[in-house]
């Protein structure tokens, strides 16, 4: 009999790709949610897995046919069908629990950071990919090549991108605990999710326990040049663990191109940026423990173009580039606009950064932003105080945010129309306009509205 299982808030990133891939796997897949948004909305009707209709329906949807209930985190700890799924005795798993259920037997591989986890799961699963090795994975963006965001098959590894945020109101521990690692790359660590870990040693903690449950015979990679995860792992003396130490590849810069040094050899890359060589050196030892030749590595890391919103290029005119990046973070802002600047010195930097998380819109948190914008030629800021009403947090001022900043010479909007229309009135000319979100400066097709720009420049 074909097993049956109800997602509980199917919309999600990660949730609505689990679905689609069991589906796949011919598991009877049904869903609920009370709001769903693109790509998701599309991609479940596609597949026929869209709710008849939002909310939660327990009588309905939960009965004694299921043979588990997956819960996402964005349902919370009184919703009715989680209720109900409990008096039915019917087994519940947040998505990354369900994700070792499946994985019991493989040889899990699992990218944690603060920092790049995204681009260096997806190189990775690019190298194996191309060297034709079998492997699952669950990734949190759409990489080219890749019809889904979660495979589960029966090959013999999977590649985890490990996210230290909650797992679900049952499961309130990070992803990356439930996913017991064989194999652990960490790339960095700077705090982040003020919301869930309120000061940086509550944050800190987390990593340190992912670290230290590595089980015998297991293998950790991780950035020596990061002083917060060198001061957890250089103490560390385990005979029965394998420690690998990665810093920053070597590289070059040459007329807006970044080739990676290897001895004699320059490999011309489609990525750039500091952060970005940090996350090939990190791929590169994960892939060697893979069983990937160093020289099938560079033959197939050349070819990586990265992952969705991670430094790309959405719009491009005679002298004038525009990006889009996933970058919200202090760490994250400031390497991205450093990589932008370094790969073109010539040209004028103009940054627009978006304040959408619950961290950055935290007055309480903005001081970790101080010197962290100081690299654009022109610097921009936008934040809604609707989605700031929205999360419960005390409003902020213009003000907050320059002494946040520690930058006087900075543009701040709190209405992205009148943003958007500043945008259109400046000269880019012999410059590169960098868009920084991970949300969407409430609404804006960002790569429809940069050819816009370019058509009216």
């Amino acid at each position: 009999m074909m097993p049956a299982i109800h997602f509980i808030a199917i919309g999600g990133s990660a949730m609505h790709n689990l679905a689609l891939a069991l589906h796949d796997m011919d598991i009877k897949v049904t869903g609920s949610d009370d709001e769903i948004f693109e790509p998701s909305y599309t991609r479940l009707k596609n597949a026929g897995l869209l709710p008849m209709q939002m909310g939660w329906y327990p009588d309905q949807n939960i009965h004694e046919g299921l043979n588990a209930v997956i819960l996402g985190m964005h349902a919370r700890a009184d919703n009715p069908e989680l209720a109900r799924a409990k008096q039915l005795g019917i087994k519940i798993y947040s998505y990354p629990e369900y994700i070792y259920e499946h994985s019991k037997n493989k040889q899990r591989v699992v990218i944690a950071g603060s920092h790049g986890k995204t681009t260096v799961t997806a190189m990775i699963m690019h190298v194996l990919k191309y060297c034709n090795k079998k492997f699952d994975y669950l990734v949190g963006s759409k990489l080219d090549g890749f019809d889904t965001m979660v495979k589960l098959s029966n090959a013999p590894v999977i590649i985890i991108e490990g996210d230290e945020y909650l797992a679900s109101a049952e499961a309130k521990v990070p992803k990356f605990l439930l996913y017991h690692a064989h194999l652990l790359v960490v790339t960095g660590i700077s705090w982040d999710h003020i919301n869930v870990f309120p000061t940086f040693d509550e944050y800190k903690k987390q990593f340190e326990l992912l670290i230290h449950a590595i089980p015998k015979a297991g293998c950790l990679i991780y950035n020596n040049d990061d002083k917060v995860l060198n001061s957890i792992c250089k103490p560390i003396k385990r005979e029965d663990l394998l420690k690998i130490e990665y810093t920053e590849h070597k590289s070059r810069i040459k007329e807006g191109i970044t080739y990676l040094s290897v001895g004699d050899e320059r490999y011309e890359m489609k990525i750039f940026g500091e952060h970005n060589m940090y996350n090939v050196s990190a791929a590169k030892e994960t892939c060697l423990k893979l069983g990937v030749s160093e020289q099938e590595y560079y033959k197939a890391i050349v070819s990586f173009k990265g992952a969705a919103n991670r430094l790309e290029l959405i719009a491009k005119a005679y002298d004038t580039l525009i990006y889009k990046d996933f970058a919200h973070a202090p760490s994250k802002l400031e390497a991205t606009t450093k990589a932008v600047a370094k790969q073109y010195p010539k040209k004028k930097l103009i940054a627009c950064l978006e304040l959408h998380t619950y961290s950055s819109l935290n007055k309480a948190f903005l001081n970790q932003y101080r010197d962290t914008f100081d690299v654009p030629d022109q610097a921009i800021i936008y934040y809604n105080p609707h989605t700031i009403k929205h999360k419960n947090l005390p409003e902020i001022t213009e003000d907050d945010i320059k002494k946040g900043f520690n930058k006087q010479r900075v543009t701040i909007f709190n209405d992205s129309k009148r943003l958007m229309s500043f945008l259109k009135g400046l000269d880019l000319s012999h410059s590169v306009l960098l868009f920084m979100t991970s949300g969407n400066f409430d609404g804006v097709d960002l790569a429809e509205f940069a050819k816009e720009l370019l058509r009216e420049n």
